[in-house]
């Protein structure tokens, strides 16, 4: 780790000089800026909102940890499917995914309080690497269907959108593997506009929207209660379509902790003791409530971040601060987020392609940095059980009270069988 440490050429506490700093906060800026702004477009959300929702998350996050870990919060991609089911169930409302990731956010904290006391042996017991990785696959292919769907993959299609889609395709893919430095860890934000330009060349791209927005605009904010600006009953609502988005808060804990445990690796700083997961988690969990609350999606560490930090050796907290006002600044950028929303499907499908196979691609590297024994049958029983409900579309119904969605309920499989099965040899 010291020798680690010796090669960064801004330490955690340290502000690079104005310019420069300037500049690394931009880099920041475009590393989240293509994941951050395309899981609000996937659900139907405001790009606008999430954007501040990431930047007022990322300065909480600094705020709690009182500025000892260089990180910056987006979007999370892991509440996708959750959050998708919750508005689909509410007709588009969102009220009830808010306070879903609402109570996400809680969850955060009230872990926090318990490692805070207990230590967090207790979690490797729980989330075991045979429990994340099948949930983490999960995660990633169960939106499957509506990626080939936006792609244009299905009967009667406009020829355009599946060459448009196949474009950014191969644009990000090209990036992901032949671009050097900084480049690799903007591949979404590249084939985006990539994918952008072709659609515009095609004609497919409506500019009405950017035309019609000023220059200058707040973000639109939803507040997260039912029904709230039409029958004026100003309450959470803590139906069957918030809960089933709880338990996921357990896979993306774990995330936290890996993307923390590789910040402590390039930094030679241990994050886990100082500031410690007590203050890490309370940090991510009051900024996913936060953005939860003025109608962002979640938000979690990112693995952009931690690129980035690899790469230009400035872990520099100051820098991801400015990195998180130059967000919020965006935020309230009209025509920018108007120009977002034009986005065609066809360029979200061709991304979305990648990036769930991606997430997908993440739950197997779990397994095999584990070096999980499929010979043996409690692994063997334990990820095809999760497998196959998570991917399933299985349901449970209990009553009208709850429903325990797909994603969810895999999760919850896998903990039990995971608890009961006697260990491996």
């Amino acid at each position: 780790m010291s020798q680690e440490k010796s090669q960064l050429l801004y330490q955690v506490d340290e502000k690079p000089p104005v310019k420069e700093g300037l500049l690394l906060s931009v880099q920041h800026v475009f590393a989240m800026f293509g994941a951050t702004i395309l899981v609000p477009l996937i659900l139907g959300m405001s790009v606008s909102t999430a954007l501040l929702a990431s930047g007022l998350g990322t300065l909480v996050y600094i705020w709690v940890t009182k500025a000892q870990v260089p990180v910056y919060l987006g979007s999370s991609f892991a509440y996708i499917t959750a959050m998708a089911f919750a508005n689909n169930q509410m007709n588009g409302n969102i009220s009830a995914s808010q306070t879903g990731i609402i109570l996400v956010g809680l969850v955060y904290i009230l872990i926090a309080q318990i490692i805070a006391k207990t230590g967090n042996g207790w979690i490797n017991r729980l989330l075991p690497p045979i429990v994340i990785g099948p949930m983490v696959i999960v995660i990633g292919l169960s939106l499957a269907s509506n990626a080939v769907q936006n792609a244009g993959f299905v009967e009667n299609t406009d020829w355009r959108n599946v060459l448009i889609s196949l474009f950014t395709l191969g644009v990000a893919i090209t990036i992901q593997t032949k671009a050097k430095g900084f480049l690799q860890v903007i591949p979404f934000l590249i084939a985006i506009i990539a994918g952008y330009i072709l659609s515009v060349i095609l004609g497919i791209v409506d500019f009405t929207p950017i035309h019609e927005a000023a220059w200058l605009s707040f973000p639109e904010i939803s507040l997260p209660f039912e029904n709230a600006l039409t029958s004026n009953t100003y309450r959470l609502y803590f139906g069957a379509e918030s809960l089933a988005i709880v338990p996921i808060a357990l896979v993306t804990i774990a995330e936290h902790i890996g993307d923390h445990l590789a910040l402590s690796e390039i930094t030679g700083k241990n994050f886990l003791k100082k500031p410690g997961l007590k203050k890490t988690l309370v940090g991510d969990g009051l900024g996913t409530l936060l953005s939860a609350f003025i109608g962002g999606p979640a938000n979690t560490t990112y693995g952009e971040n931690t690129g980035v930090i690899g790469i230009t050796k400035v872990a520099s907290v100051s820098v991801i601060r400015n990195a998180a006002l130059i967000a919020v600044a965006m935020s309230c950028m009209g025509k920018l987020t108007a120009l977002i929303s034009t986005i065609p499907n066809a360029v979200l499908g061709g991304m979305s392609i990648l990036l769930y196979g991606v997430i997908a691609s993440n739950g197997l590297k779990v397994l095999i940095r584990d070096k999980t024994d499929f010979n043996q049958p409690r692994n063997l029983i334990i990820a095809s059980a999760m497998l196959v409900f998570g991917l399933g579309e299985a349901m449970i119904e209990v009553g009208t009270a709850l429903v325990v969605s797909s994603t969810a309920l895999s999760a919850l499989i896998g903990i039990v069988l995971n608890l009961l099965l006697p260990p491996a040899k």
